[in-house]
């Protein structure tokens, strides 16, 4: 964001008070993509690539599952390696209901202890990535005022971009984006692009490069996560998903913090 007459509109946001007035087509459009079916479990690998801004790549190895606990979805990650993560896992209870927090916990095998992730913590750097804690639930549309900025293209693909302002300091101190610009696909509401406002210059850039459709559900195949300030890249995560399984039966018992200790 540039500064001069744009400052004002940064202060207001800062003070938790939304500068546009919520746009009823952009919120009917992102209702839609909250309503997207994605399928009531999946299990998947994880192939985590990181690259810092020397062009170091460290990788990492995960295994994931995800299942619908009637409206709210329950989501455990199993980190399998290298050696300095071999074992750590991670759980989050994304809740339907806005007025509750999302519950998310850590297992760190080296302190043989689940940590549970304050609110204050989700906008920091999910296991060293590009994703915020935050990044790994899903938006609360209530949270937001929406805004139909124009269409555009994707790939080949028509498409809406849509920005979304959060109604409170609460949302942006939790988040760590002042707001965000999302590129929605028109036949099959899914947001495959989008940048994240953030604090001191900063912005981190969503890109869904590749999906697929698997049982009627549009599951990814590759994504990348972002930051950067002005033109300089801090940092880049690349995520690549394979043996994917949607709605294979999963056991309940999988989705609890005692299953963080064992494992898979």
């Amino acid at each position: 964001m540039k500064k001069t007459i744009l400052t004002t509109m940064a202060a207001l946001v800062l003070m938790g008070v939304s500068v546009y007035a919520d746009d009823p087509k952009a919120r009917a459009i992102m209702e839609k993509v909250d309503a997207r079916d994605d399928g009531k479990t999946i299990e998947q690998d994880m192939y985590m690539v990181l690259i810092d801004k020397n062009g170091k790549k460290r990788i990492r190895d995960i295994k994931s599952y995800s299942k619908d606990f009637g409206p709210d979805e329950y989501r455990i990650l199993f980190f399998k390696s290298p050696a300095d993560v071999k074992n750590t896992a991670f759980l989050t209870y994304d809740y339907d209901d806005p007025n509750k927090d999302d519950d998310q916990w850590l297992y760190l095998p080296a302190l043989k202890k689940v940590k549970r992730i304050p609110s204050a913590d989700k906008s920091g750097s999910f296991m060293g990535s590009d994703f915020s804690y935050f990044d790994m639930t899903d938006r609360d549309l209530e949270d937001y005022d929406f805004k139909l900025l124009k269409e555009t293209k994707v790939r080949g693909k028509e498409a809406w971009v849509i920005e979304a302002t959060p109604r409170n300091s609460k949302v942006i101190k939790e988040s760590g984006y002042l707001k965000s610009i999302g590129i929605v696909r028109k036949d099959n509401y899914v947001v495959v692009r989008s940048i994240g406002f953030m604090k001191h210059g900063r912005k981190k850039y969503l890109d869904i490069r590749k999906l697929h459709k698997q049982n009627g559900i549009w599951v990814p195949d590759e994504m990348t996560m972002t930051t950067k300030k002005g033109k300089q890249t801090l940092h880049k995560t690349i995520l690549k998903f394979s043996h994917i399984k949607v709605n294979k039966p999963l056991s309940d018992d999988l989705f609890t913090t005692r299953r963080l200790e064992k494992g898979i």
